[in-house]
């Protein structure tokens, strides 16, 4: 019998959940003068679950054996934990994205956005991206609210309507929408609700009450709709885009919201949340050079809540080349003319 023969027989007799080092001991141990050392046969191991690199996977990616995928590595039978790995939303290039933040609808700004289309619809973007609060959701907030104001039902039909509208006049090949704080009123508000009716029955159907199922069930199958939600941050080459509530403490600095969003996140990034239009550009240590921008908002610029402001309006352009290489064009919007 050779050493892969012997490695496929011990794997199936212990099991796919048995740590690879674990079992080379048990089988090193067993057949001392088969395996060079401890570390051949783990290598052997390795081999039929093809972890040995690209070229080796070619001979055994179609056994029973091979894994695309880590094993959970619990050596000591830790109980099962709720952990979520968190991990980025990847666009890959290349592509040309339309990036939209904090349009606030049924609040958004007809001229702004009229602008933004014209502009972008001559850029012919592959990708529609929704960088956050798409939606405001005020009857949802914490604060006193205006009962004349729209209930969140007409808020989501309105919504629709205006993402059909956008999807309309760009004919992007995918839309990738983000959740603001905005838009995760709705979910926290379901969250509290189902909080208080718990112990019903029939509670596993209130959970398929999310925005993400309702916009996929009124947008129809033929819309192409990634959801993006649990604050995660999408990879677009080596630009991180977020919306700007996922950082714990919030973005804050002195001189733009872009310097701030560079202290928070060290990296190429572009955020939205702050309904501004800034950069900055910081170079390293070995010369390498790390741009942030945040993007100004498509909605209305003088709220009743907070009517005096520094906002503007904006939108971006990204462009991602075949080698991952990023063009950011950060635009402001002023009169319904971008400049």
């Amino acid at each position: 019998m050779n050493k892969s023969s012997l490695a496929r027989e011990y794997r199936h007799k212990y099991g796919s959940e048995m740590p690879t080092k674990k079992l080379a001991r048990i089988m090193y141990s067993e057949h001392t003068l088969l395996f060079i050392n401890l570390e051949d046969a783990r290598n052997t191991l390795r081999y039929i679950e093809g972890k040995l690199g690209h070229k080796d996977v070619k001979a055994v990616k179609d056994s029973p054996f091979y894994m695309d995928t880590p094993r959970p590595h619990n050596p000591y039978a830790l109980p099962p934990s709720d952990e979520k790995e968190y991990t980025p939303y990847i666009i890959e290039g290349p592509q040309r994205i339309a990036a939209f933040f904090d349009v606030h609808c049924p609040y958004h700004s007809i001229e702004a956005l009229t602008a933004a289309l014209e502009w972008l619809s001559e850029q012919k973007p592959t990708i529609l991206l929704i960088g956050g609060d798409f939606f405001d959701f005020y009857g949802l907030s914490r604060f006193m609210k205006d009962p004349d104001k729209r209930s969140p039902a007409e808020e989501i039909r309105t919504g629709v309507e205006l993402l059909q509208a956008i999807f309309t006049a760009l004919q992007p090949k995918k839309v990738v929408f983000k959740m603001g704080n905005h838009d995760e009123r709705f979910e926290h508000f379901l969250w509290q609700k189902m909080g208080e009716m718990s112990g019903l029955n029939d509670l596993e159907e209130l959970k398929e009450i999310t925005l993400e199922n309702i916009l996929r069930r009124r947008l129809g199958d033929k819309f192409p709709l990634d959801f993006v939600g649990e604050k995660r941050i999408i990879k677009a080459g080596d630009l991180n885009i977020a919306h700007g509530h996922e950082f714990p403490s919030g973005i804050s600095s002195p001189v733009n919201i872009a310097r701030g969003l560079y202290l928070r996140a060290k990296a190429n990034a572009i955020c939205g949340h702050h309904h501004k239009t800034s950069s900055h550009t910081e170079t390293t240590i070995n010369d390498e050079i790390v741009i942030t921008y945040s993007v100004g908002c498509l909605c209305e610029l003088h709220p009743l809540y907070m009517p005096i402001n520094s906002w503007n309006h904006g939108v971006a352009m990204i462009t991602l080349d075949e080698n991952q290489k990023i063009d950011v064009q950060n635009k402001r919007i002023r009169n319904g003319r971008i400049m």
